[in-house]
């Protein structure tokens, strides 16, 4: 039997809030000054995609995408969600390598680049068929992004598209290839719904994109303006700015993680802001140490939103500022639609407050990485998301989050892999063993720390190991502090450092 006649697919999100409120405010496009309404941008994001098909590009294909936060971006998306081109949202923050690596994986066809990376677009050149540049003087070999458009009608498209095609695909924070990427379908972003009704959006809000634009979090609340037809500031993370911007745009809402929050209140100390519009900040990414949130509430907003998920489930759980009150350990209950369980090592449901794995399920779940079948199966396993976290779950649905599993550390809002960055490091002639984990930081939440054992006569520089780093991997992986040490690694009798033990004793020596 059909689920329904109807369908949730993203690309109605917007022509919705086109028809509705054609005239309203949709996006401030804060670097560079242009605003847009919903009717304007509704027919600039069908002349994108009208423009795609006369290029060649055709259901199926891969399109990928290079920009910081702005209002391109959001045409972009909307315009691949409504021709079923499957898009490919690149990290600026990668090097070109890693970037054309990715490309190829997926087969990307094209090629759609904010000018100030337009190095990067030229390596990939030979990759695709069309290269299109967003602002600036476009080379030869590239088009011009408003000439692009311009020469397209702007009427609807005529392309179906259903609930379980492919939208776009997300690579998981911290992860520098594919390896567990995966692709979010249209229907995981149109059943956004659920949080934004737990935040009490509504048409009175002014929301803040600042979370970069590349990843789910940064479209999540793309959408999420869309869905409820309100104004959407849309601007690139910079302390001062973020905060000129919410006195001058009046902005009610937004979501940081706690290093931008930690940055803001120490912009906000030293120039303060009228900050008297906002009603609510949302916190997700890493959790939020108490001194942060104090701070934040004395010193930006008093009412605070935390949620906790995966990249591959979206949201499963969200504390309310009334929640806070009632549970302050915790990071809330399941939202509508999103089910959580904590089991122990066999599968079954624990006891309340009792300590084990987190599982997850919602609309918003993915259910495999791509070309991944191994992780697929220990991550995705009947029906639910195996997060690797650890928790429990008190009588009244409160979940606590008790610690990882997982070999990975988050610092900043990403997620880094110890074992990617062990790998780099195990290059170095003079490292005879490395262990990385993460301590805690006030501002990062999370420090990435990288202990060492030498080869016997070896002399280790750190500037040295630092730099070898900064060429292999993105600028958050690399270990803040390195620390060579002559003890041997506590292991388990199978071998398995365990980096619970080196946190507590560098913990204590902090």
């Amino acid at each position: 039997m059909d689920r329904a006649l109807g369908k949730m697919v993203v690309g109605n999100i917007l022509a919705t809030a086109a028809i509705r409120h054609p005239k309203s405010p949709a996006i401030y496009c804060a670097g560079t000054g242009r605003r847009f309404t919903f009717e304007q941008l509704d027919n600039r994001t069908n002349q994108l995609g009208h423009a795609l098909i006369n290029a060649g590009f055709r259901k199926g294909h891969v399109v990928a995408f290079l920009s910081s936060n702005r209002s391109e971006l959001v045409e972009i998306y909307f315009a691949l969600a409504r021709t079923g081109i499957i898009g490919l949202p690149l990290n600026y923050r990668f090097s070109p390598n890693e970037v054309l690596d990715m490309m190829r994986s997926v087969e990307a066809s094209g090629l759609i680049y904010e000018n100030k990376f337009a190095a990067t677009a030229q390596q990939a050149s030979h990759l695709v068929r069309s290269l299109i540049q967003i602002g600036g003087e476009a080379p030869d070999s590239a088009l011009a992004y408003e000439d692009f458009l311009s020469n397209s009608p702007s009427c609807a498209l005529d392309i179906e598209v259903e609930e379980s095609d492919p939208f776009y695909f997300n690579l998981t924070s911290g992860t520098t290839g594919l390896s567990k990427s995966y692709i979010l379908t249209q229907y995981n972003n149109s059943t956004l719904g659920p949080l934004y009704r737990e935040l009490d959006l509504c048409r009175s809000d002014v929301a803040m994109t600042v979370f970069p634009a590349f990843g789910r979090v940064g479209f999540a609340w793309i959408a999420g303006a869309m869905l409820y037809g309100i104004p959407n500031v849309i601007t690139n993370f910079e302390p001062n700015e973020v905060l000129r911007l919410v006195e001058a745009e009046r902005v009610t809402i937004f979501n940081l993680v706690p290093t931008m929050a930690a940055m803001m209140i120490s912009a906000q100390v030293t120039t303060p802001r009228d900050l008297s519009s906002l009603r609510g900040l949302v916190f997700a990414g890493a959790l939020l140490p108490d001194a942060v949130r104090e701070q934040t509430v004395a010193n930006l907003c008093p009412a605070v939103f935390e949620f906790y998920g995966m990249q591959e489930t979206g949201v499963l759980t969200l504390s309310t500022p009334d929640d806070r009150v009632r549970s302050p350990r915790s990071v809330g209950k399941a939202i509508a639609f999103s089910e959580v369980l904590v089991v122990d090592e066999h599968g079954r449901r624990c006891a309340p407050d009792a300590i084990g794995e987190i599982i997850g399920r919602a609309p918003t779940a993915v259910t495999a990485y791509f070309n991944n079948p191994e992780k697929s199966v220990e991550t995705f396993r009947n029906g639910w998301v195996h997060t690797g976290d650890l928790g429990s779950l008190d009588e009244e649905g409160f979940l606590t989050i008790r610690g990882r599993k997982k070999d990975m550390i988050v610092t900043g809002g990403q997620n880094v892999y110890a074992g990617d960055v062990e790998k780099i490091i195990l290059k170095h002639t003079g490292v005879a063993d490395c262990a990385v984990f993460g301590l805690p930081d006030e501002l990062w939440g999370e420090r990435v720390v990288a202990l060492l054992i030498g080869r016997e006569d070896a002399v280790l520089d750190t500037e040295e190991l630092e730099a070898l780093c900064r060429q292999n991997l993105p600028g958050y992986c690399i270990p803040k502090q390195f620390i060579v040490d002559d003890q041997p690694f506590p292991c388990t009798p199978t071998g398995k450092v365990q980096k619970y033990l080196l946190v507590e004793r560098f913990s204590q020596k902090a």
